[in-house]
């Protein structure tokens, strides 16, 4: 009997956190990975693991061209779009570069896949979406008003992906990512998330400055936690299951102030000395939401997520990861 050929995925924006995590993954899975990728964001050094794998192929280019999207979506089977300039205060200080990569990027790349008539369109989509709603937890029918450009274009994507889905058939699924971390996530640059930044700084007995007073609070989702929703969004046999958004998180919440009390305690057990590093408090971030949890009921209901990392849990990782890596 002839073997099955290899199913191909298109991961865009897999030399970044998320997508060099996810080409990782599926390459061990016995996928074939197609990574496109600029490295506007992105590091090579993220593909150092699996760049000479036979079924490893990378392609650089931006999304910002469609020769480029057409290209990478050639012979694909699925496509999981992590490509976008991520971050609210790059996008207020630069709003017109974050749309042209996350609207009209997201745009080529879903006329792309809708040619290439690739199976499902995966992407990531944010829970800066949520904007001003102060309901707790997040339920993914019921959002407000956007705090930021780079929350606009996140909205922007659901409501393309929709379209696509109702007019042209595209089968698409959006993860409204919540505070996502873990191995690999970048700790240098005006940008970088807080958790690595908090590591590195702490790990050079630097005090971390806490936006605010330190109670806001997140839904801090490890990188596992969201490889596993990407694999089920991409797989799903289910019809409900698709053409919709799902939040994808842990479902539990920490304020700052608790992230950095474990983040000290955690890597006091490497540097004792770091258990006495002060913190220091500034003023809020503009754009920011003052609260974020969600709900998952939907994505356990229909896609049968079940998270295995809690925050504690995957910091634990995670600091392991960069005290032997950096």
């Amino acid at each position: 009997m002839k073997a099955e050929p290899l199913k191909t995925i298109l991961i865009t924006g897999g030399a970044g956190f998320i997508g060099s995590n996810l080409c990782e993954y599926f390459l061990s899975k016995e996928y074939k990975v197609v990574c496109l990728d600029n490295f506007a964001t992105g590091y090579r050094h993220n593909l150092d693991d699996f760049i000479s794998n036979n079924n490893f192929r990378l392609i650089v280019g931006d999304i910002r061209n469609l020769s480029d999207c057409q290209k990478a979506v050639s012979g694909v089977d699925y496509v999981l779009h992590q490509a976008a300039l991520g971050s609210v205060p790059r996008s207020i200080v630069d709003p017109i570069a974050t749309n042209e990569v996350n609207v009209s990027g997201f745009l080529n790349m879903l006329v792309a896949s809708r040619d290439a008539k690739v199976k499902r369109f995966v992407y990531a989509a944010s829970s800066s979406t949520y904007g001003d709603s102060q309901d707790l937890p997040k339920l993914e029918d019921t959002i407000g008003k956007p705090l930021s450009p780079y929350a606009i274009t996140k909205y922007v994507n659901e409501l393309y992906a929709d379209i696509f889905s109702r007019t042209y058939g595209l089968e698409t699924i959006g993860l409204r990512y919540f505070n996502v971390f873990g191995r690999k996530q970048d700790p240098k640059g005006a940008y970088a998330a807080v958790i690595p930044k908090f590591v590195m700084q702490l790990m050079q007995l630097e005090s971390p400055v806490i936006n605010g007073d330190g109670n806001y609070s997140r839904d801090f989702t490890y990188i596992d936690n969201v490889i596993q929703m990407n694999e089920l969004a991409m797989i799903s046999q289910n019809p409900s299951a698709i053409n919709t958004v799902y939040n994808t998180a842990f479902g539990d919440r920490n304020t700052l102030n608790e992230l950095v009390g474990f983040l000290k305690e955690f890597l006091a057990e490497y540097d004792s000395r770091i258990a006495d590093v002060a913190i220091v408090h500034g003023k809020n971030r503009v754009g920011d939401i003052p609260h974020s949890l969600a709900s998952i009921d939907k994505a356990k209901k229909l896609l049968n997520y079940n998270p295995k990392y809690s925050m504690q849990e995957g910091l634990k990782d995670a600091i392991d990861w960069y005290w032997k890596n950096m």
